[in-house]
């Protein structure tokens, strides 16, 4: 019986470092897009260079949220940093289906970036 409550938190612990995680990438992409709104507003900025800064914007957000949980885990880094990442892109996707109720995106954009962020929440983990 005591097992089972120590997994029980375990697992708990876990889905709260992940919590934590999500919510830190999501503040650094609130940060970025502010910036990076900022940029569109006083340098007039063209759709190819703002699309890009929203590509580094999810590279950033989801090292920020991997490196996090990383430092959190202490084993398995990367693998906790490539979940943050894939939580990440399925939340961004649900969000932009709540709002839009449809994909904006062709399968091949999505799977991009969903790459991405994966790739950037494992790099940040294995750098932690």
């Amino acid at each position: 019986m005591e097992k089972k409550m120590k997994n029980g938190r375990g697992i708990e612990k876990k889905l709260l470092w992940l919590l934590k995680s999500l919510l830190c990438a999501y503040i650094v992409t609130g940060i970025l897009l502010f910036i990076l709104t900022m940029l569109l507003y006083k340098l007039n900025l063209d759709e190819g260079k703002v699309t890009a800064g929203i590509v580094v914007i999810y590279i950033l957000s989801t090292f920020a949220g991997g490196f996090l949980i990383g430092k959190l885990a202490g084993v398995r880094k990367f693998a906790w940093g490539l979940i943050l990442g894939v939580l990440y892109f399925v939340l961004l996707l649900l969000i932009s289906l709540g709002v839009y109720h449809t994909l904006q995106s062709e399968w091949q954009s999505l799977i991009t970036t969903c790459l991405l962020c994966a790739g950037g929440g494992m790099l940040g983990g294995m750098f932690s």
